[in-house]
């Protein structure tokens, strides 16, 4: 298999896995809190990847004693990527979270260009205006369907745009990283430093009173977390960042879709999703722009 064919698939297990994390955060929130979410995450990440570097590549546990600080900084922004969707998955819903974490797809894009010289075409910058047009159209929109709690709302998607340029910087840095160190390697401290620092506001009382299937959901969160991060930083490894991010760009689709088979079988655990034919045409703008923003130039 080609290297630009392993960047791919990676890219695609990734947009699967995160495709639908947001419906299974927006049930566990109901009765979990987001920061003990959010350590689980990472704790049943980084368990099963240090018991691997520990019995089969021990030379990579060497940068937990000493990370790079660019490495540092990336796990921060993603801790607060992490907490910052949780919440905002929160007050919001799953559909309008994937819709407004593009950003962070943008983000990236644009810093494929600044930060690794990649090409920028008109057609990109109309993308750009395309996408912001669409987001506000859906905002607007969706305002009034959560108009008996608009400030709530408000406070989630600012979370949900926090978070994506949060993620953005990570990838940025991972990007960088990616070239010296193993995926492995940093994910190793990436999941790692994050157990260590929500640990004095994990709330142990909620784990030990859950049931089974809360338990199970738990887990997969957990598994989501190990498997998505793992590809992402493999796809950085053999494809560019403008071609990552048109993969990525699938997963407001395939939670839509879900979210329509969960309301049409009435699972009454999450909330349906409430949409007019304004806000459709909203969210398939920001997919559309994203798409110009982050295809990459014909070259000549």
């Amino acid at each position: 298999m080609s290297n630009h064919s392993k960047g791919v698939l990676y890219a695609l297990i990734t947009a699967l896995m995160w495709g639908v994390l947001a419906i299974a955060l927006k049930i566990a929130v109901t009765k979990i809190d987001p920061e003990t979410i959010v350590w689980f995450r990472f704790i049943l990440s980084f368990i099963p990847l240090f018991v691997w570097a520990l019995f089969k590549k021990r030379e990579i546990l060497k940068i937990l004693v000493k990370p790079p600080l660019l490495l540092v900084i990336a796990t921060l922004m993603l801790s607060v990527n992490y907490l910052c969707f949780n919440y905002g998955v929160k007050f919001t819903s799953p559909g309008n979270a994937q819709i407004f974490i593009q950003v962070a797809q943008i983000l990236l894009a644009i810093a494929g260009i600044v930060v690794f010289h990649e090409r920028f075409s008109r057609l990109q910058a109309f993308g750009f205006l395309l996408a912001i047009a669409g987001l506000g159209l859906f905002y607007h929109q969706q305002l009034m369907h959560f108009a008996e709690n608009q400030q709530e709302y408000q406070w989630g998607i600012l979370l949900i745009l926090t978070a994506g340029t949060a993620w953005a910087t990570y990838a940025i840095l991972q990007k960088v990283l990616v070239v010296r160190y193993s995926g492995a390697a940093l994910n190793l401290f990436i999941f790692g430093l994050p157990t260590l620092l929500f640990l004095p506001v994990v709330k142990f009382p909620q784990l030990l009173h859950l049931g089974i299937g809360w338990w199970l959901l738990l887990i997969f969160l957990g598994i989501n977390t190990l498997v998505s991060y793992t590809t992402l930083a493999l796809s950085l490894k053999y494809l560019e960042a403008s071609r990552i991010s048109i993969i990525l760009i699938m997963n407001p689709i395939l939670t839509f879709i879900v979210m329509g088979i969960l309301g049409a079988v009435h699972f009454s655990m999450i909330v349906p999703e409430r949409f007019t034919l304004v806000s459709i045409i909203g969210a398939l703008v920001v997919l559309a722009g994203a798409l110009l923003v982050i295809r990459k130039p014909k070259m000549g």
